[in-house]
């Protein structure tokens, strides 16, 4: 694959009207414009390295859904963030995402880069919070099930049971992320977080983290 950020952003540009002529069906679609994507990020981090610095894990979630980047532009304009992890820093990409436009990590879709040397990071701190909107949701169909069990004789307890389940979910499984603590952070600003913890690579992100805090 290529790994000029310009040769990248003209593949992705590609990809849309091969879309909208039926060359490609919306799953390969998704599929290529998520590698090209991810690769264009890439491009730009490894252009920023220094000389015998490499990437040694990368993490890539969506802002709201913690949703995989296969899925990213179905949604309506989001915040996408890749975190590449090297033998010497951790850099954070940010992007907005939009349904209709091509990514092209620059100032058009208002892409940033934060970096954090190895030895400012002082430690992995795990927060959670219960999904209130999930709760409410659930709530409300509990709500309408229970006002109008007479009229929602087949559907009331559908409603009841789908409510019930909605807030059980958001209760036992609460909203997690990390947040890397650094030595010069400032209270009330942006810090650097992992979401999508259960994931593959995220898991992979947060021990070579670990391994390297351990160490130093």
């Amino acid at each position: 694959m290529k790994t000029d950020p310009a040769d990248l952003r003209r593949e992705i540009a590609q990809l849309y009207p091969k879309r909208d002529r039926g060359d490609l069906t919306e799953r390969v679609f998704q599929a290529k414009l998520a590698e090209r994507t991810v690769a264009l990020y890439r491009a730009l981090i490894t252009g920023r390295m220094a000389e015998g610095e490499s990437i040694e894990c990368e993490h890539h979630f969506v802002w709201t859904h913690f949703r995989l980047m296969q899925s990213i532009l179905r949604e309506p304009a989001q915040q996408a963030t890749s975190l590449f992890l090297t033998n010497r820093r951790l850099f954070r990409l940010r992007s907005t995402i939009m349904p209709t436009q091509p990514p092209t990590a620059d100032t058009r879709d208002e892409t940033s880069i934060d970096v954090v040397p190895l030895d400012r990071i002082l430690a992995l701190k795990t927060r959670f919070q219960v999904r209130s909107g999930e709760i409410i949701l659930g709530g409300m169909f509990c709500g309408i099930a229970l006002a109008f069990h007479s009229w929602l004789s087949i559907t009331g307890p559908f409603l009841l049971g789908l409510g019930a389940l909605g807030v059980l979910h958001a209760l036992l499984l609460p909203t997690r992320w990390i947040e890397v603590k650094t030595v010069d952070a400032v209270p009330d600003t942006d810090p650097i977080v992992i979401y999508g913890i259960r994931k593959k690579d995220a898991k992979n992100l947060v021990r070579c983290l670990r391994e390297k805090l351990s160490r130093s």
